[in-house]
């Protein structure tokens, strides 16, 4: 497999930072294609209408809800600055009072402006070296 991590870095983006959780394969073909067709875990965009997008302060949660079978993630940092209007706070899902950040157009790569290779270890989800 070939990922492109050439835009990895080497710490954790800013608290406020717009991040998107993806499966290692997924990123890699994104890479290749130029679009990330995906919304999260084994639903695209077109099935769900939007991205599923955290908070860096929300992300470890995301990863322990949906992710916690898998030791490897990519965490795609987005360039606010591309994300605009498309980019809506809501709520996750009905009858959830937490506050997500959801993309409501497909995300182009060129618009991930940092990738971190994140591994679970035995005391939570830490960026890989």
């Amino acid at each position: 497999m070939t990922t492109d991590y050439s835009r990895r870095v080497d710490s954790m983006p800013s608290a406020d930072r717009i991040v998107h959780l993806a499966l290692p394969n997924d990123w890699a073909a994104a890479a290749v294609t130029g679009t990330y067709p995906w919304s999260t875990r084994g639903l695209t965009f077109d099935e769900v209408g939007f991205v599923h997008c955290a908070r860096v302060g929300q992300v470890e949660g995301v990863a322990r809800r949906f992710y916690g079978d898998l030791d490897e993630l990519v965490l795609l940092e987005l360039d606010s600055e591309e994300l605009g209007s498309d980019l809506i706070d809501e709520p996750a899902a009905d009858g959830v009072d937490e506050i997500f950040p959801h993309l409501y157009r497909e995300l182009p790569t060129a618009w991930v402006s940092a990738v971190h290779r994140w591994r679970r270890g035995p005391d939570g989800w830490a960026l890989a070296r």
